[in-house]
């Protein structure tokens, strides 16, 4: 059985992979359910939708995939979605637009309530007084039970949390061997590198000190997302460390990229993104691998990165 993590404000204890559906619009109902089930069996019942995956076509297949089977419990399932984004227009964190984005993914997921809601990008518009009384009405109606937000920097996330009562429990941001910025600019401080320089407001030990879950989306992405990095040319150093690191813990290149996520102390909760389950699979091999300091830093270096 997988380890578990716990997130402020939410009872349960939670699988550190969690079950990402961003990519499941071109899957059938059949395909959702037994990916659902292949989950659960091995203990993952956190499942990442966002109202703009598939432009609600994962939310859809989803509910619809879980309505179908009566084996499947929303009491044993929690599920998390994000709003803000509006597909190919702009970003919208008004009171408005979060309600009713809100009540369009629990139509979609045929459920009468989110485990967990986030902002899922930064709104520059964006009014903190309506956020908080549009979290209040989703709280107090029993609709939202946690809320966090996505791809927020620390004082993006005191701004808000000045008008919210609420907890903010989790930051989803992009987070692999690559896309490891946050990293680099505490490892590189007062260098002249191009890692050097802040570009998050070191979020990652912000979020640490106060008691924010990190979620690491697309932890096979380059940072640029032009693709997987574990086929990428320009990462030839990192596929060759990941190999020969793979081999010496007898694992594939794809648990070992996420093993290198688990090792932080951040007690980081990595987004799977996949609708393999051979390669979801995979992915949770990393639960039972330790990296040595040694060969943490050894994928870190292979990345680009530099130490000082």
């Amino acid at each position: 059985m997988m380890k578990k993590i716990k997130i402020k404000g939410i009872s349960k204890e939670l699988p550190r992979i969690a079950v990402g559906c961003m990519r499941f619009s071109e899957s059938d109902v059949q395909d959702m359910n037994a990916f659902i089930h292949a989950a659960m069996d091995e203990g993952c019942f956190f499942f990442d939708h966002a109202d703009i995956y598939g432009n609600g076509a994962c939310e859809e297949l989803f509910g619809k995939a879980v309505a179908m089977d009566d084996t499947l419990k929303r009491e044993d399932m929690i599920i998390q979605s994000k709003c803000g984004v509006r597909l190919g227009i702009d970003f919208d964190l008004s009171k408005e637009h979060i309600l009713k984005a809100v009540d369009g993914s629990l139509a979609r997921l045929q459920t009468d309530y989110l485990d967990t809601l986030l902002l899922h990008r930064p709104d520059a518009l964006y009014e903190p007084e309506e956020i908080a009384e549009a979290f209040d009405i989703l709280s107090s109606s029993g609709k939202v039970r946690a809320f966090g937000v996505s791809n927020f920097k620390p004082m993006q996330i005191e701004l808000l949390k000045k008008y919210i009562t609420q907890p903010l429990v989790i930051n989803q941001i992009q987070f692999s061997i690559p896309a490891s910025s946050s990293i680099a600019g505490s490892m590189e401080m007062n260098l002249p590198t191009d890692g050097a320089v802040d570009r998050d407001g070191n979020v990652i030990d912000y979020c640490r000190l106060k008691d924010i879950t990190i979620q690491a989306w697309s932890p096979f992405q380059t940072p640029d997302r032009s693709g997987l990095f574990l086929t990428d040319e320009r990462y030839a150093e990192l596929n060759k460390a990941l190999k020969e690191v793979a081999e010496k813990y007898n694992v594939s290149e794809t648990t070992m990229a996420v093993a290198w996520i688990l090792r932080h102390p951040a007690n980081i909760q990595v987004v799977s993104g996949t609708t393999k389950i051979s390669r979801f699979k995979e992915m949770l091999e990393a639960e039972r691998i330790e990296l040595s300091r040694e060969d943490w830093y050894k994928l870190y270096l292979s990345a680009g990165h530099i130490l000082p």
